[in-house]
C-alpha cells in the first residue's frame, strides 16, 4: 500500500552480507510481536491514521496467519499505540514495511522512533543491509524525521499514490561498509509478459546511448527481432542470439556467453513442429551473427566475469530462472546495473500492477553472489546465458 503519514511509509529492506557485524538485536520491552487478539487495536489505529486504503480485519488476519510477515506493536500499560508490519519476499533479499502507523494522539511520544529502531533490529536479524522508504514530497514533517534518523533521498517513484502523486524515495544504510553505487542505468518496465528480454536490452542500450528511446514501439520492435517464436507456453521469449543480433544492428559491441552450444529452450516445448521452428530460428540468428564482429563463447559468465566487465563500462543482461522470484519456472532477463563485494545489482523489467501495489522493488535489486549464482541457471540443463554490451571500440 502506498500510504503516508508522519509514521506511515513504505520501506524496503535489503539483504546484508553475513560478515557484517552488529551487536545482538535488543527489542524495547514495549515492542512485541502482534497477536490475533490485537486486530481490534490495529483496526482502531488504521481508522484514525488513514483516510483511505485501510487494511480490513480480513487483511490483518491473513497477514498474521499466512503472510510472510513480521508485525511489531508498541504496547504501553496495556494500550497499543502503533504498529509496524514488514513483509518478506520469497526468492529475493528484500522486504517491505507494508504498513507503519502511530495513533495521532501519541505521535510525539517517541513511539515512531522506537518502532523504526525495532524494524532495523529485525532487518539485522535477517541479515539486512539497507532500509528504504517512500514518502510524499509534501510531507515535510515526515521527511525531516527520516533525515534526522539517517535517511537520505536517492530516487523518486512517479505516479506512486492513488492521486498520482510522485513519491520521494529515501534510504538508510545498515551495514558497516557502503556498497558501490550501481551505474546510472535507466529503468523501463516491460509492458507484456513475454517482452522481458526486449525491455532488459533497451535498458542496457540506453545506459550506453541515452538518445535511445525507451518506449513501447522500441520494446515491440526489439521483441520481434529477437523472439524465438515459441517458448514453454504462450508467446516466444527473447533468444540470447536474437538479442545480441538486435544490439549489434544498432551499433553496439556485443559479447554473447551461452553455456550450452545446442539450441536453447527446446526441452520445454512438447510439439516437435514447434521445436523444429525454434531450432531454425536460432540457427538463422547464429548464421547472421557469424557475419558480424560479435563474440560468441560457449562458456558461462559468472560473478567474477560480470564484475570485470562492469568495471570496464559494459552493461550485461543475464538470463535467470524466475522461480526464485515468484515460484514460476520461466526464463527471465535482468539488466545488471552494478556489483560490489557482496551483491550483484539488477533492474528487473517485470513491474506489473501487483508489484507496484505492494511496493516491490524493481530497480537496482541487490542479489547476493550466492543467490545470483543459483538463479542465473535455467532449466534441467542449468543453462547460463548473458549478452554483454559495450560502446564501439571498447577493449574487453
Amino acid at each position: 500500500m502506498a500510504r503516508d503519514t508522519l509514521f506511515n511509509c513504505a520501506v524496503v529492506v535489503e539483504s546484508r552480507h553475513a560478515t557484517a557485524t552488529r551487536s545482538s538485536p535488543s527489542i524495547s520491552p514495549k515492542i512485541r510481536p502482534a497477536r490475533l487478539s490485537d486486530i481490534a487495536d490495529l483496526l482502531r489505529i488504521e481508522d484514525t491514521s488513514f483516510a483511505g486504503d485501510r487494511l480490513a480485519r480480513r487483511n490483518f488476519h491473513y497477514l498474521l496467519t499466512k503472510g510472510k510477515v513480521s508485525c511489531l506493536v508498541h504496547e504501553d500499560e496495556g494500550r497499543i499505540g502503533g504498529y509496524a508490519m514488514l513483509l518478506f519476499h520469497a526468492g529475493l533479499p528484500l522486504a517491505r514495511l507494508y504498513s507503519f502507523a502511530v495513533e495521532s494522539a501519541r505521535r510525539k511520544n517517541g513511539i515512531g522512533r522506537t518502532l523504526l529502531e525495532a524494524c532495523e533490529d529485525e532487518a539485522h536479524r535477517r541479515n539486512c543491509t539497507h532500509l528504504r522508504l517512500e514518502v510524499r514530497p509534501d510531507n515535510d514533517a515526515a521527511i525531516r524525521f527520516y533525515r534526522r534518523v539517517g535517511f537520505r533521498e536517492f530516487d523518486t517513484a512517479p505516479d506512486y499514490y492513488e492521486d498520482h502523486a510522485t513519491a520521494l524515495r529515501m534510504e538508510k544504510p545498515l551495514r558497516l561498509e557502503p556498497p558501490r553505487a550501481p551505474a546510472a542505468v535507466p529503468y523501463y518496465a516491460q509492458t507484456l509478459e513475454f517482452t522481458c528480454g526486449a525491455a532488459a536490452l533497451m535498458m542496457a542500450m540506453a545506459a550506453l546511448d541515452p538518445a535511445l528511446p525507451l518506449d513501447r514501439r522500441t520494446e515491440l520492435r526489439l521483441w520481434r527481432e529477437s523472439t524465438s517464436i515459441y517458448m514453454t507456453s504462450g508467446h516466444g521469449g527473447s533468444d540470447p542470439y536474437g538479442l545480441g543480433l538486435a544490439a549489434e544492428r544498432r551499433g553496439f559491441d556485443v559479447e554473447i556467453r551461452v553455456s550450452d552450444p545446442n539450441e536453447l529452450f527446446v526441452d520445454g516445448v512438447r510439439s516437435e513442429e514447434k521445436k523444429a521452428v525454434m531450432r531454425l530460428v536460432q540457427q538463422d540468428f547464429r548464421a547472421q551473427l557469424a557475419e558480424t564482429s560479435t563474440r560468441i563463447r560457449h562458456k558461462p559468465l559468472k560473478v567474477a566475469g560480470l564484475r570485470r566487465r562492469l568495471d570496464r563500462g559494459a552493461v550485461p543482461i543475464v538470463l535467470i530462472s524466475y522461480y526464485r522470484f515468484h515460484q514460476q519456472k520461466l526464463p527471465h532477463w535482468l539488466t545488471i546495473t552494478g556489483a560490489d563485494q557482496h551483491f550483484i545489482y539488477a533492474h528487473d523489467p517485470y513491474a506489473g500492477t501487483d508489484n507496484k501495489k505492494t511496493g516491490a522493488e524493481c530497480k537496482n535489486l541487490p542479489i547476493t553472489h550466492e543467490d545470483f549464482d543459483r538463479m542465473s541457471r535455467y532449466g534441467k540443463a542449468r543453462l547460463r546465458a548473458a549478452v554483454v554490451l559495450t560502446r564501439p571500440g571498447t577493449k574487453h
